[in-house]
């Protein structure tokens, strides 16, 4: 057998992106176990804008404890649903974790389907000043008061060329290019011009991206289906309703704007306001699953912007050994092999 020895400078970093239900999950854990074999750690930081959260088990369809304890896993229950992560917090948190994997010994391997996550750690981010909480919560306090639409107004005169891009109502990123104007004492629009990258500059971070990505949507969508099926079975319904009994969630906040959330919530409210006595179970499915294939489409749409990608068909039955083969040419190459 082939063993793997590296310093922290021939320690390549691997990641595995795709659409929701390709199988990123099994074949990161199957690298994990293949490189472990050859003597090689590794250790599995998510790229998943959902399973930040607690409590959110369920739905997120999260690793499970046994599989989170195979490998050491980051970024998985770092947050309250009440708390919101932006794609600079995940940046500025992988880079570090990145590093202090590699001091290990051990190869970070980046596993999930939040494309924006990916695009921003791969291609660089601007670099917007990160959330202030007691500003937000100023943000809020006004706009209570005055409403949104007057909120919005307020922009115009700060950022118009943000505001003209923004509907009156859209409170989320008007309170967000608000906050930037107010911390930093800049338009949101600056950041965005600033951000021309040169041609032939450096990737932001520089790492091996193999996408899961199908020949064949209707195998996917076969999948999909399944898995909120299995969701469903297994007690996502009272999963939601755990978190709507919290009392301080709503559907404006990023957490219950996850797929599959929404969806049962709004299912939820509709029934509350009807006096049902019980959810249309039929319903919820339709929609839930809808709305995945609807994730699933925009995320395969993300990817093929990323001309970098090395992509496997995640329908081919020899799917994880054609990704573990060629994630692991990659660390041979990278690495000084020696026979045992």
């Amino acid at each position: 057998m082939l063993i793997l020895t590296a310093s922290t400078h021939t320690l390549p970093c691997i990641a595995i992106a795709g659409p929701t239900a390709s199988g990123k999950t099994n074949a990161a854990l199957a690298l994990a176990a293949v490189l472990a074999q050859r003597g090689q750690a590794s250790e599995i930081i998510s790229v998943d804008s959902a399973l930040v959260y607690r409590t959110m088990d369920i739905g997120t369809a999260k690793p499970s404890a046994q599989e989170q304890a195979a490998v050491p896993h980051h970024l998985i229950d770092i947050l309250d649903p009440l708390q919101s992560y932006s794609a600079a917090e995940f940046v500025q948190d992988t880079q570090r974790l990145a590093g202090e994997i590699r001091a290990r010994g051990a190869i970070p391997v980046l596993v999930g389907g939040t494309m924006l996550y990916f695009k921003a750690l791969l291609d660089g981010i601007d670099d917007m000043p990160a959330a202030d909480p007691e500003v937000r919560a100023q943000l809020d306090a006004q706009a209570a008061e005055i409403g949104w639409p007057a909120m919005h107004a307020q922009l115009a005169k700060v950022d118009p060329e943000t505001a003209a891009r923004l509907a009156p109502a859209d409170s989320q990123r008007i309170q967000r290019a608000l906050e930037v104007w107010h911390v930093s004492g800049q338009p949101l629009s600056s950041f965005h011009q600033s951000k021309k990258r040169a041609e032939n500059a450096q990737p932001a971070f520089d790492c091996t991206l193999f996408s899961l990505e199908p020949n064949n949507r209707a195998w996917l969508h076969e999948r999909i289906a399944q898995r909120f099926d299995d969701m469903l079975q297994v007690g996502f319904l009272d999963e939601v309703k755990a978190l709507r009994a919290r009392g301080d969630l709503h559907l404006d906040v990023s957490s219950m704007r996850c797929v599959g959330y929404r969806q049962v919530w709004e299912e939820l409210d509709w029934q509350e306001r009807q006096g049902k006595p019980s959810i249309n179970m039929h319903l919820v499915r339709e929609k839930g699953i809808a709305a995945t294939r609807q994730l699933a489409k925009r995320q395969i749409t993300w990817l093929r912007s990323m001309p970098q990608r090395h992509t496997i068909a995640c329908d081919d039955p020899m799917a994880t050994m054609h990704l573990v083969q060629a994630a692991l040419s990659v660390v041979q190459a990278a690495q000084a092999p020696s026979k045992a």
